[in-house]
């Protein structure tokens, strides 16, 4: 099993979730991607190796924060960078209630990404 840390790309939108993730692999971070809330919590494997976490808030099915909620409740509280095309200054404030890194509007730019990945992870 490896046990390198990863950064974990969480968004519905298949062509954000790859575009992010080359971003992430170019400064030296391994990813992992998944299209869901619910397919991220149940990848336990990640989970044991998070590095940091950068998630959409709106998805199809579970949102963004309230995956992070359940990962706060199981006693995880990886670093979470959210990203979101519908920012309001209420989902805000509860994101960063729960400990939120960054909440940052799309179009988010490679230098915002590495900027943020640097601050939180302690490389980029």
């Amino acid at each position: 099993m490896d046990t390198n840390p990863v950064v974990c790309i969480v968004d519905d939108d298949e062509a954000v979730r790859c575009a992010t993730a080359s971003v992430v692999r170019a400064v030296g971070w391994p990813t992992c991607v998944f299209a869901s809330a619910e397919d991220f919590l149940q990848a336990a494997d990640a989970l044991g190796r998070l590095a940091c976490l950068i998630c959409d808030v709106q998805m199809t099915g579970m949102s963004g924060v309230e995956m992070h909620e359940r990962l706060l409740a199981r006693g995880c509280a990886p670093p979470i960078i959210f990203v979101t095309a519908f920012p309001t200054p209420e989902l805000e404030a509860r994101a960063r209630a729960n400990g939120a890194s960054a909440f940052l509007e799309k179009p988010v730019d490679a230098t915002t990404i590495t900027g943020w990945l640097a601050q939180v992870c302690g490389k980029a």
